[in-house]
């Protein structure tokens, strides 16, 4: 992990691999390089960052790859970071994703000399290997990977050989299609300023890129693979003027949450129509069990919707961590959906889970940003949630655009098994309308939440309480903070403080309480009365009416059973402003990636 970048084209490569590296920064990395091929091989890489590259003034050459790296195996070193290259330095390779079975592929190498702890290292020795048998890059590619176990997305140049190789499994790899030549990239993000026409890899594809053109094969047999436009375009990925991505995220809430819910909702009828899903209403009335998968942020939003599902649907519903789900016993296949939630598509835990499912005989749902992706691909029933791109690493806007389409998903099931209450349907559809204007209220209050987060920066540690709905938020609201921030942060119960976390609190122990509607605040105003009597200040998100005793409080207008977003916005400026006050990498936390494409 964590970008690929490639082009072979009319024009000089360093600079579109230089610029495309520069755009899946977002992703995360520790080090970066870039390979260039014509009659020979010239590789420059080194750990840090793209700007620390020594390039040369001139470098003619019209094809190449690129790669940002998030270290797996072995440390960030200059020896460690891509390209990597055989023997001869005549082959380079950059790839993400994890090669389970290198220590038997390099135990099968003994006569080459090997430079790196990587794992994508003996790809390079492989190719070199079977170049001695074949005079055609892409024949000796499709050797190496028959040979491979694991996860990889791959780009492979050599030194006299025409154009690019690149090759999937298990790992995201889009080719893009540009007048001036032709891309690899592990997203679109850094293709959009050459082209918007792109097309997904498969699992088993091997793709030869040409200046003339691109050809697929699966298994031997040329494939074609759809030719898709991507909707937004290079601005929608830039600052537009914010100091980091981050933070223009976050405003960009509300415009996105209008996108979630656009062509989708008629509150007056209490319908909701989520586009063509095959999910009959006989099997809806019918399933026995709704089992969310997910990963961090998007493992939040499920417990949302978990609870959504269950107060309208009167279905059993539960979350699972992608990574530790199973099918169990005692489970219908054909009465139980599982549903998994991902922003990129490409979450290697989602997807195991989800495939996991299907080879169960259990029908699975998509909830996903991104058209083309894995999971759309994969599942049998797909809903995009409409955020526009994501950058940060840390995820913000998609957080309670996903939150959403659970919530018209939870209208869905309830109203097909005939269990959807007319006034309490309309109401949330309502509410979700007024979602984005409540959420802008909360974001013209910046300023006083960053008055806040510069008061308690220093804090210990900070804990998150809320109950009920207020619960995810809670969570999610520390996950924020830890990411960002590096401070210490936890997120629970409110009840559960006093079984362990109150041990924790002290005068420097801010707690940030959500007391918003669904959240029952009534109990959780005695859990604040225990930690404000150890001296802990507390931040309280509260109904406009409450008059309780709160060192800080943010209202929260009546949006009724998702009234806990709007509060998110606050928890997510306070955790932005406390890692700018610290001086943080906000768009590139330490030891993180945007997109988890191992397991």
């Amino acid at each position: 992990m964590c970008g690929i970048i490639g082009y072979v084209g009319e024009e000089q490569a360093r600079p579109r691999l230089v610029a495309g590296l520069q755009r899946l920064e977002y992703r995360g990395y520790d080090s970066a390089g870039i390979a260039l091929a014509d009659d020979e091989l010239s590789v420059f890489k080194q750990s840090g960052l793209i700007s620390d590259l020594d390039l040369p003034a001139e470098t003619p050459q019209t094809c190449g790859i690129g790669h940002t790296r998030w270290s797996t195996h072995g440390k960030p070193t200059d020896a460690n970071a891509h390209p990597h290259t055989d023997c001869s330095g005549r082959v380079a390779v950059v790839h993400n994703g994890i090669i389970a079975n290198y220590d038997d592929l390099r135990s099968e190498l003994p006569d080459h000399e090997f430079r790196s702890e990587t794992d994508t290292e003996v790809v390079a020795h492989l190719v070199e290997e079977a170049l001695e048998h074949t005079d055609d890059l892409r024949a000796a590619v499709e050797a190496v990977v028959e040979r491979i176990e694991g996860s990889y997305a791959l780009g492979v140049v050599a030194a006299g050989y025409d154009g690019i190789v690149a090759a999937r499994r298990n790992s995201p790899l889009v080719v893009g299609h540009g007048t001036d030549g032709n891309f690899i990239a592990s997203d679109v993000t850094p293709l959009l300023e050459h082209t918007r026409s792109v097309s997904y890899l498969e699992d088993g594809d091997v793709a030869h890129l040409t200046r003339s053109g691109v050809t697929v094969r699966h298994d031997g047999e040329l494939v074609d693979r759809e030719v898709t436009t991507i909707e937004w375009d290079a601005d929608a990925a830039e600052k537009a003027g914010y100091d980091h991505y981050m933070l223009k995220e976050i405003h960009e809430q509300p415009t996105a949450l209008r996108q979630a819910i656009a062509g989708r909702i008629d509150p007056i009828e209490g319908d909701v129509d989520l586009g063509d899903l095959s999910l009959s209403e006989a099997f809806l009335s019918d399933i026995d069990e709704v089992q969310f998968v997910a990963c961090g942020t998007s493992y939040h939003a499920c417990m949302y919707g978990k609870q959504l599902v269950e107060h309208l649907a009167d279905v059993r519903a539960t979350v699972e961590f992608a990574s530790e789900y199973s099918v169990g016993s005692g489970r219908d296949p054909e009465r139980t959906l599982v549903v998994g939630v991902s922003q990129s598509g490409e979450t290697a835990d989602t997807l195991r889970a989800l495939r996991v499912a299907k080879r169960s005989g259990i029908r699975t749902l998509g909830v996903t940003n991104t058209v083309g992706s894995t999971m759309a691909r994969e599942c049998d029933d797909v809903v995009y949630i409409r955020a526009g791109p994501e950058i940060g690493v840390a995820a913000t806007k998609t957080f309670a655009s996903q939150v959403v389409i659970l919530a018209l998903f939870a209208v869905t099931v309830a109203d097909e098994r005939g269990e959807l209450d007319p006034t309490a349907g309309r109401e949330l559809l309502e509410h979700l309308q007024n979602l984005p204007g409540a959420v802008q209220g909360a974001l013209d209050r910046d300023d006083a939440v960053e008055e806040v987060a510069d008061a308690f920066a220093d804090g210990d540690a900070f804990f998150f309480i809320g109950r009920r709905f207020g619960n995810p938020v809670a969570l999610e609201g520390a996950l924020k903070l830890k990411e960002i921030s590096y401070d210490h942060a936890e997120g629970f119960p409110a009840g559960e403080l006093k079984h362990g976390p109150l041990a924790l609190v002290t005068e420097d122990t801010p707690v940030l309480a959500l007391l918003t509607a669904g959240t029952r605040p009534d109990e959780t105003r005695n859990n604040i009365k225990e930690v404000q009597s150890r001296g802990a200040p507390v931040v309280a998100f509260t109904a406009p009416d409450d008059d309780g005793d709160y060192e800080v409080g943010f209202d929260v207008p009546d949006l009724g059973l998702i009234e806990p977003l709007v509060a998110n916005v606050y928890l997510q400026l306070f955790a932005y402003h406390v890692a700018d006050d610290k001086g943080r990498s906000i768009d590139r936390p330490r030891n993180l990636a945007k997109s988890v494409t191992v397991e």
